[in-house]
């Protein structure tokens, strides 16, 4: 599901390359695989819509300078389930709080890259069939005891147990067997694979692999003791909490005395709060343009971009007609211009993704794409047997951009013949009852995810989260030939043959990456986003 990860560097120009015949090729050998589908455009990022003066309404960054120490953040957060847990493995984590309270093995960096957090080093046979993890000394627990191998090693048996029912279960139960972990030592934890993979400690950057203690399954939910910058102080599921400063944590006091969280209920009221200075920060709440425009401009609060946090699909599921034929799904790409779409839908805060979901910061990502063309698209269609075709797509209100996306799509895609239908569904439903159930819909994810865990979780056949239900055994034999591979050069170059196949032959339109707006109070120093999370441990508010 959507919860929701980076090639060229962010900001270098592309453009689109012109033609009128881009799948002639492709139709002729029914879709194959070939260079003749792609061509090596370069698009969106810092050209086009995406640099207009209506992106450069709102800021680019958060207010800089130093925070001053101590004081208490503010955090509103939308309500979850009732059954929401402090457990990091469970499906039903309280997100927010994770970063406050715990430390993983491994983090995403700000540079998108592998960073040490309880692991200080990291290193494979010669295989990649056995991992050596060396873990940090000094680092304790919010209850005193010190954190050691056996944490390590016990997260991992956690996380797999089916009693756990741990989303990332299905990502390291193929590669773990929780029986072979080896702890030669307090500091060293010994992973042997199932298979080779030269990307296994990037799984470990998973908001689901955060590090609890020993034994700790029966308890975890309601204590959040870990290794983080705060501890709990007090917690209620889809409720308030708060979590103060942890004066011992390894890596220093964090800047803040406390955090306090709220739930509020709607997205408006959640702005409302912010712009009345009853809270300082909206999290999990990718503001809409005409939102963040507003709350940039008032005196209390403002706005923190976060670049192409999040991508934006418009999954086909291609076990449902028409989308079972791959002519299809290709005319259904070249019908519409993702240029034109994040203009429409994002006024061009974000960039153009041109039905790649790799984000443009990510080292793995290629920029060779098919460009619009509606003339190729009706071809295509005529070749599969449609002389027009009519679809309906499915969007709600649970996430703003959905509809605008849409829309956007609907009027690109027509200059092609097609003619698409915006049904609009309820929001508190959406993903029970439309996602991965209607044959063409909207849907979102959020960016920070490594390669190998992106296209194995939600582009792989058999995956539950593949959204498109897309199965190619040739794909997923090109992925298992990636993860084995242990030279990085030849890893990357296979990695970029399959967000080809996922361009070429996928179910997955992916018209954009959205930079997330995130209203703050005008009181906030030390914001900052990455992999998945804000920076705990530096944020903190300005001083009198």
């Amino acid at each position: 599901m959507s919860d929701t990860s980076q090639r060229t560097p962010p900001g270098t120009p592309r453009r689109s390359i012109p033609r009128r015949s881009l799948l002639a090729a492709a139709a002729a050998g029914g879709g194959a695989l070939g260079a003749s589908w792609l061509l090596t455009g370069c698009s969106g990022a810092g050209s086009g819509p995406g640099a207009g003066p209506a992106a450069d309404a709102v800021p680019a960054a958060a207010p800089s300078g130093r925070p001053a120490p101590g004081g208490t953040l503010r955090i509103a957060r939308p309500p979850a389930s009732e059954a929401e847990t402090l457990d990091p493995a469970s499906a039903l984590s309280a997100y927010e709080y994770l970063g406050a309270l715990y430390n993983r093995l491994v983090r995403i960096g700000p540079d998108g890259r592998l960073a040490p957090d309880l692991a200080e080093s990291w290193e494979p046979d010669d295989r990649a069939r056995t991992w050596t993890f060396r873990l940090r000394r000094g680092v304790a627990f919010h209850d005193g005891r010190p954190f050691t191998a056996a944490d390590a090693a016990y997260t991992l048996r956690h996380i797999l147990d089916a009693a756990t029912a741990s989303p990332q279960a299905a990502v390291l139960a193929p590669l773990v067997d929780p029986k072979t972990l080896r702890t030669p030592d307090p500091h060293t934890l010994v992973v042997p694979l199932k298979t080779a993979n030269a990307e296994f400690p990037s799984l470990l950057t998973h908001y689901n692999c955060y590090v609890v203690p020993d034994g700790s399954a029966r308890s975890i939910g309601r204590t959040g003791i870990g290794t983080g910058p705060f501890k709990l102080s007090s917690f209620t599921s889809a409720g308030p909490g708060r979590v103060t400063a942890y004066e011992d944590h390894w890596a220093g006091r964090p800047v803040l005395d406390a955090i306090d969280f709220y739930s509020v209920a709607d997205m408006q009221a959640r702005s409302n709060a912010l712009l009345a200075g009853q809270v300082d920060l909206l999290s999990q709440t990718n503001l809409d343009f005409a939102t963040a425009r507003v709350v940039a401009a008032s005196d209390r609060a403002t706005i923190a971009r976060a670049k192409d946090a999040q991508w934006y699909v418009l999954p086909m599921l291609t076990t449902e007609k028409p989308f079972t034929d791959v002519r299809v799904r290709q005319a259904m790409k070249l019908a519409y211009d993702p240029e034109h779409v994040l203009k429409v839908a994002l006024q061009g805060a974000g960039t153009a993704g041109w039905d790649n979901p790799v984000p443009p910061i990510d080292p793995n990502h290629i920029a060779a794409h098919p460009v619009h063309d509606p003339e190729q698209a009706r071809h295509l269609l005529k070749r599969a047997g449609h002389e027009r075709l009519a679809v309906d797509l499915y969007t709600s209100s649970y996430d703003p951009i959905f509809t605008p996306m849409a829309l956007a799509y609907q009027e690109s895609a027509a200059r092609a013949g097609i003619r698409i239908r915006v049904k609009t569904a309820a929001a508190d439903s959406y993903y029970t009852q439309i996602w991965m159930k209607k044959p063409l819909m909207a849907t979102y994810w959020f960016t920070g995810r490594p390669i190998d865990q992106l296209l194995n979780q939600v582009f792989r056949g058999g995956s539950g989260y593949n959204e498109t239900a897309w199965s190619d055994p040739a794909f997923d034999a090109l992925l298992d030939r990636a993860r084995a591979e242990t030279d990085d050069a030849r890893r990357r170059e296979l990695y970029g043959e399959a967000q080809t196949f996922v361009i070429e032959k996928g179910g997955a339109m992916t018209p954009m990456f959205a930079d997330r707006l995130v209203g703050i109070s005008r009181q906030v120093r030390g914001y900052a986003e990455h992999g998945f999370e804000f920076d705990y441990l530096g944020i903190g508010l300005k001083g009198a």
